[in-house]
């Protein structure tokens, strides 16, 4: 029986318990499989468009997004969408594979790796429970299908694909532990991988406890990157976000993350605040923490900014067969040795020089 003192007594203890999950393994080393110095790597088509569930119940609507002239639609299975907890598989693997690329290896679509692995990596529980959570997770991934026009690594997958294409659970303990899993990737996201269409996640993302906070993140991740700071609307927001809440619900969601990283700065690299400047009210703004070096830091040359990763899609429309980022790198170099002053409009810019690229040499042989 609970006494009015008890209940007032368990709010208190709720209201200072930490936004961040505890780190449940900060002994050990990140990633344990391949790559001691291996950083958690996400695929940009998927922190730009929402393709994962932010529902903690089995979700069971099938979804269409669409913005410009990009859209996505994603179908569940009978366990539902994968949600943004699951996407912690995909990140593991990706990271392996960047790892890998990095370290001259030849890539495979198909991971191999110690469940344990990845329980300690994603910073998971690695009991019985947390393993039971994995194999759900993996069958969700499995599950869920994807149709889409969003292009990766220059190629536009038509068919429709799950985000992992098989898994295997090639040797499980008497306990139901996976000692080894062995995922196939599909060609969506392994394509990703090797046009390095990928940026680094701060490590405490594994601790970000609600799903909305999981995808904040990421937008402001793929939007703000090195920049100084990023708006977006209410509204927008939510359509990236994926959220099925109504505008007024879904503000009172980002209104509690916006107290909580004002009470504790828990949202790694990018603070999060309403924009009181704004002539909207709806307006939220990121600004980076300087965890992640910005723009205006540099010293030397023209100061030109991170482009949009909408922008690379452009430029390989502009530019057919190129690689856009040895074009880019042409691009910087180009402006750093001429006295010209730095572009108004960068992403502009450089889609007009891939174009003008395109015209004098054509399609590489």
């Amino acid at each position: 029986m609970l006494f009015e003192g008890s209940v007032c007594e368990i709010s208190k203890q709720n209201r200072n318990r930490s936004p961040l999950l505890p780190e449940r393994h900060p002994t050990l080393d990140f990633f344990v499989c391949d790559f001691l110095d291996a950083s958690p790597k996400g695929d940009m088509a998927s922190m730009e468009h929402p393709i994962f569930s932010l529902s903690t119940k089995p979700d069971l609507r099938v979804r269409r997004y669409q913005h410009n002239e990009n859209w996505v639609e994603i179908k569940p299975s009978s366990d539902g969408l994968a949600t943004i907890h699951d996407r912690d598989i995909l990140i593991f693997c990706i990271s392996q594979l960047v790892a890998a690329m990095n370290a001259g290896r030849e890539l495979s679509r198909t991971v191999r790796f110690k469940g344990v692995d990845l329980l300690t990596a994603t910073n998971r529980m690695t009991n019985g429970r947390g393993y039971e959570l994995l194999k759900s997770a993996l069958d969700r991934l499995a599950g869920t299908r994807i149709s889409t026009n969003i292009m990766t690594g220059n190629e536009e997958i038509t068919r429709g694909f799950g985000l992992i294409d098989t898994y295997e659970i090639v040797r499980e303990t008497r306990e139901g532990r996976m000692q080894e899993i062995e995922i196939k990737l599909s060609d969506w996201v392994f394509n990703a991988v090797q046009s390095r269409e990928v940026l680094t996640l701060h490590r405490d993302y594994f601790r970000l406890r609600r799903p909305i906070e999981r995808r904040i993140y990421e937008l402001a991740r793929k939007h703000c990157g090195r920049k100084q700071r990023w708006r977006i609307s209410l509204d927008l927001l939510r359509k990236k976000c994926g959220s099925g809440s109504t505008l007024k619900e879904f503000k009172r969601l980002v209104s509690k993350v916006i107290d909580d990283d004002r009470r504790n700065n828990h949202l790694p690299d990018y603070s999060i605040r309403w924009d009181e400047l704004s002539e909207r009210r709806d307006m939220v703004l990121f600004e980076n923490r300087g965890s992640m070096p910005s723009i205006a830091d540099q010293s030397s040359g023209p100061v030109i900014p991170s482009l949009d990763p909408d922008t690379y899609h452009e430029a390989r429309m502009a530019a057919p067969g190129w690689d856009v980022y040895e074009l880019e790198r042409q691009w910087r170099s180009w402006l750093d040795l001429s006295d010209a002053e730095p572009p108004r409009r960068p992403d502009a810019a450089f889609v007009g020089f891939c174009r003008k690229w395109m015209e004098r040499r054509g399609r590489p042989v």
